[in-house]
């Protein structure tokens, strides 16, 4: 892959890239490329967002798009209990950078309702999740703590449902729902999308093999890790 350096260690296959833009390109083709083969074999594409900067420019980027946007289906794979509008919701990052401007029906966007708090957004989110097949592709985030989705450090994982209510998370707001560990195993693919130097301890960490709670996340697939800004020596 143009700009990239992919190393492996086991089931994580790592990839470090050049430039902000670099890791944004190739990460839209991936997208892009699972959704393709997604359609032409279940005639659906089930995709689960991240938020953050860096999946905030890849959207850019699929705004730009074309694509069979008629049959995908969008998740996210956590967001913060605060009102429908406010500006740190990823629901809301993801509408207004790329699903407004594009075609994907308004019922096959599937925000959590985490306006509805912790516990019954959850449960609302589960029953939305309940019986569908295994997810395409999952789009991770890794936070400088190691944590990723709302999966942090030090907390208990709830694994009793598809999504779940997250207390006393150690970023604000403190309750936020996440879809669970397992059933983010529960995906074809997952992509990992890790920059800034502020990353360096977790990704350190990771590579040498201590538990982080992005290492809950290994589907049978295995994950790839996209990195810009951070060393992979």
């Amino acid at each position: 892959m143009t700009n990239s350096l992919a190393t492996h260690d086991s089931a994580t296959r790592w990839q470090s890239f050049t430039s902000q833009d670099a890791i944004s390109l190739a990460a839209t083709q991936r997208i892009l490329a699972a959704a393709t083969e997604a359609i032409a074999k279940y005639g659906s594409f089930l995709i689960v967002l991240a938020g953050g900067s860096t999946p905030k420019s890849v959207y850019a980027l699929l705004a730009k798009e074309q694509a069979d946007w008629a049959n995908w289906h969008v998740y996210h794979n956590d967001d913060r209990c605060l009102p429908l509008d406010d500006a740190e919701r990823n629901s809301k990052m993801a509408r207004d950078t790329w699903l407004s401007k594009v075609a994907i029906p308004e019922s096959q966007i599937h925000d959590i309702p985490a306006e509805l708090g912790n516990v019954a957004g959850a449960k609302s989110y589960a029953e939305t999740l309940k019986g569908l097949r295994r997810f395409d592709l999952v789009v991770l985030g890794l936070g400088e703590d190691g944590h990723t989705a709302s999966l942090f450090p030090d907390q208990m994982i709830d694994n009793s449902a598809d999504a779940v209510p997250v207390y006393n998370a150690p970023k604000p707001p403190a309750d936020r729902i996440t879809i669970s560990a397992k059933r983010l195993n529960n995906t074809h693919e997952v992509m990992f999308l890790v920059t800034g130097a502020g990353k360096q301890e977790a990704v350190d960490k990771w590579r040498s093999g201590r538990s982080i709670p992005a290492t809950l996340i290994k589907p049978d697939s295995g994950v790839d890790v996209y990195c810009f800004g951070v060393k992979l020596a």
